[in-house]
């Protein structure tokens, strides 16, 4: 019959007997089973032929000399012999070991006459081959075994007084019953093995299963709590922890829920669940200390848990709103995005009409009011144009596999020059420092990608910057890994947490007249050609006085 497939996460063990099974342990539980009662069988024939031998019931010493060499062979064996499984094939150490009791049990047949009967002795070599060893083992030595039988019962009729057919029929079904033991045992040995095995392969199965989801669980993004009636949490994933606060959570061992008032909501939609013994789904408010109430969005189901008891657990499955709707948000971008993108494309056109004609309108006014007017109109289009290219380069950075190949770039000298056209164009001298590196710092990145990122950080840090001499600090280094580092360091005010949260984020910023395209724009350039952008609160040192600031720090790959 085909065994099932076994599922993903099984273990395969072989299938066998005893004799080669896959716990080495269980296989010399068993040896040493068999041995230990080969030696108490020996010692305990020794004393009775002792016994015997003292009271004068039989006064033949060779039956006292047979069990005492069997008892020293079998002790001799169970302390020296290591245990070895036994093959397809007949080998010495199994045959040994069970020619050594069919001997010594024929020897004491012989030795005794008719008085007792050593006959039954002969189902231990035969069970021990049958449990530990193969079936032909088992049945080889059924076979020994009989034919000694045959032997002693035709020896035993020697004599021609005596009547033979007794002897022969009691040879006969002893070794019948010799046959009917080996196979029996040898079966049912198999049975069990194959049971041990497949319990085996459960359990391992079992435990990688549960390794598995705990890892699954471990690793959720969404918080689950299981807890009782009492409101006494079984187990809670990190993301649940995280949840409710860490601070105030416990570590593995079992909390309640009821022990902080902030997270009253929860125990009262656990206590609303087992009362009516329903799923249900809610928004509820967890408070921590010092901070503002998150907003969770929980669902519950029913576990029936292990045990006699039959207790039922409630398992709540939690998601923060705010992540939520982040990736609401990010969705709507996108499609924004796009949409802002063929816009764009729309409004370029007239849009550079506007322009020009408002060029040409100018050359023509003379009175200084139309001047200040087409001026206005200039500023406005200016404006709007590069908006415009602003939202179209959200298009082209996302194309990815029109990426531009980075090239070798030697990071002081290209910064300097960036910087020194910025300072031309916004009269910007005194406010920015430079601190380049006097090492050939080579990186690999776009030239004119370059020039983007630091403008744009330029122009951020000039827009919150106090405007004096130093307030704006540009420096260049390399880091021990060998990486290139641009850090644009302004001395303005720190940044709502609420702002700082989103600051990479597309379409977002804390002024009205700000598309929130540019640190985007950044981020996704940078990310284009292995490179990454952080921002960092850091202080400097300026005039002897520590000030902090905003620094956002852009990490370059190292040209191999």
């Amino acid at each position: 019959m085909s065994q099932p497939a076994p599922a993903w996460f099984e273990t395969v063990l072989p299938e066998s007997g005893f004799g080669s099974a896959a716990k080495p342990q269980e296989f010399q539980r068993l040896w040493r089973g068999f041995m230990t009662a080969r030696v108490a069988l020996g010692l305990g024939l020794l004393l009775f032929q002792c016994v015997i031998y003292a009271l004068g019931a039989v006064k033949d010493s060779r039956l006292v000399l047979i069990c005492a060499i069997y008892f020293l062979v079998a002790l001799s064996l169970r302390l020296l012999v290591s245990p070895r499984p036994a093959g397809k094939a007949f080998d010495a150490q199994w045959i040994g070991i069970g020619g050594v009791d069919i001997l010594a049990f024929s020897l004491l047949q012989v030795a005794q006459g008719s008085s007792i009967n050593y006959a039954p002795l002969f189902v231990l070599p035969i069970l021990m081959a049958a449990v530990m060893g193969s079936l032909s083992l088992a049945l080889g030595g059924a076979a020994a075994v009989t034919i000694l039988l045959f032997a002693h019962a035709a020896w035993m009729s020697m004599p021609v007084s005596t009547d033979a057919t007794a002897h022969f029929l009691q040879a006969a079904l002893t070794g019948a019953g010799c046959f009917a033991i080996a196979f029996l045992a040898n079966q049912i040995a198999i049975r069990l093995a194959d049971v041990e095995l497949l319990a085996q392969r459960s359990q391992r199965a079992e435990r990688v299963q549960r390794q598995v989801n705990e890892l699954v669980i471990e690793s959720l993004a969404d918080g689950i709590l299981v807890l009782d009636s009492r409101g006494l949490v079984r187990a809670a994933n990190p993301a649940a922890r995280h949840l409710l606060g860490a601070q105030s959570v416990p570590g593995a061992r079992p909390f309640s829920l009821t022990a902080l008032a902030g997270w009253q909501e929860l125990v009262n939609l656990m206590e609303l669940c087992y009362s009516d013994k329903l799923a249900r789904q809610a928004d509820v408010s967890i408070l921590h200390v010092g901070q503002g109430p998150r907003r969770l969005r929980v669902r519950t189901q029913f576990a029936a848990a292990s045990g006699d008891d039959g207790e039922t657990l409630c398992v709540m499955f939690m998601q923060d709103l705010r992540e939520m709707e982040a990736r609401m948000r990010s969705d709507k971008l996108a499609s924004m995005g796009r949409m802002s993108a063929a816009v764009a494309h729309e409004i370029r056109n007239p849009l550079a009409a506007i322009a020009q004609a408002n060029a040409l309108l100018d050359e023509d006014l003379l009175e200084p009011r139309h001047k200040q007017l087409t001026q206005m109109v200039q500023q406005n289009a200016r404006r709007l144009e590069r908006i415009v290219d602003e939202v179209l380069d959200i298009s082209r950075v996302q194309q990815r596999e029109n990426a531009i190949t980075s090239s070798a770039l030697e990071l002081s000298s290209e910064t300097a020059r960036i910087c020194h056209d910025w300072k031309q164009q916004t009269n910007s001298n005194q406010v920015l420092r430079l601190d380049l590196s006097a090492q050939r710092i080579q990186v690999r990145f776009e030239s004119e990608h370059l020039r983007r990122i630091l403008v744009n950080l330029l122009d951020n840090a000039l827009r919150y910057s106090g405007g004096q001499t130093g307030d704006i600090e540009v420096s260049v280094s390399r880091l021990k890994s060998g990486q290139g580092v641009l850090r644009v360091w302004n001395n303005g005010p720190p940044m709502d947490q609420s702002v700082e949260r989103h600051l990479f984020e597309p379409f977002f910023s804390s002024e009205s007249r700000s598309t929130g395209l540019g640190l985007y724009i950044c981020r996704e350039l940078c990310e284009e050609q292995g490179a990454s952008i952080t921002f960092l609160r850091t202080p400097r040192q300026i005039s002897g006085n520590l000030i902090e600031g905003n620094e956002f720090l852009v990490t370059f790959q190292a040209n191999q």
